[in-house]
C-alpha cells in the first residue's frame, strides 16, 4: 500500500482553488465529496469496515466495531485556499500505519478505527469542529441544523442533498463510548519543531479561542450623491475594529486577534453600505484573557458605531475554552517516540473538543514554513513518512 507522501500526491487535485491558491474543500461540496468517495475507497481497498454517523462523520474499523476502540483520524475539509495538509495528513497518516502495522503482522487485541470529521474548519456553516460538536452534543442539534452557508443554505439542507438525514443530529452516545483513546496526527501549524530540529512532537494545549460576529447597521445610500455629513457609513466602525483588535490582542500576553472576514451589504462599488459583517476570531492562554479581549471590543464597537449614527450586534457564533491534554496520555506518547517534546498550539482541532468525553491525545508534524491556512502549508517527504511511522508506534502500543 502507499504511503503518506503517495496518498496525498492521489488528492493534490481535488479542490484546487484556482482564485485563491491552495484549497477549497468545505464539508458536502463537490471537493469534500469526492474526498470521501476517494477514502472510502483506500478504507476498502485494506478491508477497513466503513460507515458514516449521525452527524457525517465517517468511521472505518479494522475489524468489528466495538467498544473502548482506538481512534485515529483528522478531518478532510479546508478553510477558502488553505494549505494541503492541515487535514488529509493525518487522515492519510491513519491509512498509512494501518498498512505499517499489516506488514509487519500486527493484530490490533482492541478494536481499532480510522474517523474522519465533517466540517472542522467551519469554511461553509461558519462553526468550526462543527462533526465532533454534533457527536459529542457541545453544539445544539437544531441550532446546527439551522445554519447557513453564504449562499444561504442550511446545514440540514445540505447533509439531505448528501443523501443524510438532519432529524438524527446531535450527541451520539453510543458511537463516544466506543471510543477508548483518540490521537490525531496534524501538520503542525508553527514553529516550535522547526526551532526544536524534530520531525514530530506531542500537543501539551490548545489556546481558548472563538469566533464572534459584528454586524454594524447604518443607511445605505449613493456613493456620490451623499454629502460626507449626511452619511451613517457602517464601513466606518467596522474597519475602525479591524485596527482596535490587533491592539487589544497586543495588550494581552500570548493573546491573538483577527478579522480575516468583512462583508458590507449590498457590496456595490458607488454605494455606500446599509451593514457591515464582521468576524473576529479571538484566542488567549486562558479563557478570563479571551473573554475579556472579546468584551472590550464589543465596547468600544459600540462606541464607534454611535459615533457614526450606527448600530452594532454582537454575536458569539462558537468557543472553546482552553483544553489541557490529559498529561499522563501526553507523557506516555512522547516516550514511545524518543521523548518527542510537547507543544501547545493556539488551533483548534477535534481532539481538543473529544479532550473534555476521551482520553485524547495529538501527534504534530514538522512544518519548515511554519504557515497554516495558506498554500505555503507545508511538510517534508520525510517527515510525513516520520509521522505515519510514529502513529503507528502509538496505536501498535496502544491496540497491542
Amino acid at each position: 500500500m502507499a504511503g503518506p507522501n503517495e496518498l496525498l500526491a492521489a488528492i493534490a487535485d481535488v479542490g484546487a482553488d484556482r482564485r485563491r491558491g491552495g484549497y477549497s474543500r468545505h464539508v458536502f461540496d463537490d471537493a469534500e465529496r469526492e474526498l470521501r468517495e476517494w477514502f472510502v475507497e483506500q478504507a476498502e481497498a485494506r478491508d477497513l469496515r466503513v460507515s458514516t454517523d449521525r452527524n457525517a462523520n465517517i468511521w472505518a474499523w479494522w475489524g468489528d466495531p466495538g467498544d473502548d476502540a482506538v481512534v485515529t483520524g483528522s478531518h478532510l475539509d479546508s478553510v477558502p485556499g488553505g494549505g494541503a495538509f492541515d487535514g488529509p495528513l493525518g487522515v492519510v497518516s491513519a491509512l498509512s500505519a494501518v498498512d505499517i502495522l499489516r506488514d509487519k503482522g500486527f493484530r490490533p487485541r482492541r478494536p481499532l478505527a480510522v474517523l474522519v470529521f465533517a466540517e472542522e474548519e467551519g469554511g461553509r456553516f461558519g462553526v468550526p469542529c462543527l462533526g465532533s460538536r454534533l457527536l459529542t452534543g457541545t453544539i445544539d442539534a437544531d441550532k446546527a441544523g439551522a445554519l447557513r452557508d453564504p449562499s444561504g443554505v442550511t446545514f440540514a439542507e445540505a447533509m439531505r442533498s448528501f443523501g443524510a438525514d438532519p432529524v438524527r443530529l446531535g450527541r451520539d452516545v453510543e458511537a463516544l463510548r466506543r471510543i477508548g483513546q483518540f490521537v490525531e496526527l496534524h501538520v503542525e501549524q508553527g514553529r516550535g519543531l522547526v526551532d526544536l530540529d524534530r520531525p514530530v512532537a506531542v500537543a501539551s494545549s490548545i489556546l481558548a479561542h472563538g469566533r464572534w460576529r459584528f454586524r454594524f447597521r447604518g443607511q445605505g445610500n449613493h456613493a456620490g450623491a451623499t454629502l460626507i455629513s449626511d452619511r451613517h457609513d457602517p464601513m466606518l466602525p467596522a474597519s475602525q475594529l479591524v485596527l482596535a483588535a490587533r491592539r487589544a490582542a497586543s495588550g494581552v500576553a500570548g493573546g491573538r486577534a483577527t478579522v480575516g472576514r468583512l462583508v458590507p451589504n449590498p457590496g456595490g462599488t458607488n454605494v455606500i453600505a446599509s451593514t457591515v459583517d464582521l468576524w473576529l476570531d479571538a484566542r488567549s492562554p486562558d479563557d478570563r484573557s479571551t473573554r475579556s479581549m472579546v468584551e472590550d471590543l464589543s465596547g468600544v464597537a459600540s462606541e464607534f458605531a454611535s459615533a457614526e449614527g450606527c448600530q452594532v450586534d454582537v454575536t458569539e457564533e462558537s468557543y472553546g475554552g482552553t483544553v489541557h491534554f490529559d498529561a499522563v496520555f501526553r507523557d506516555q506518547l512522547s516516550g514511545l517516540l524518543d521523548d518527542a517534546p510537547a507543544l501547545s498550539t493556539g488551533a483548534g482541532h477535534d481532539a481538543g473538543i473529544l479532550a473534555a468525553e476521551v482520553p485524547a491525545a495529538m501527534l504534530f508534524v514538522r512544518n519548515p514554513t511554519g504557515i497554516s491556512h495558506a498554500p505555503e502549508e507545508h511538510a517534508e517527504p520525510d517527515d510525513c513518512t516520520a509521522g505515519a511511522r510514529a502513529l503507528a508506534r502509538v496505536l501498535e502500543n496502544l491496540a497491542g
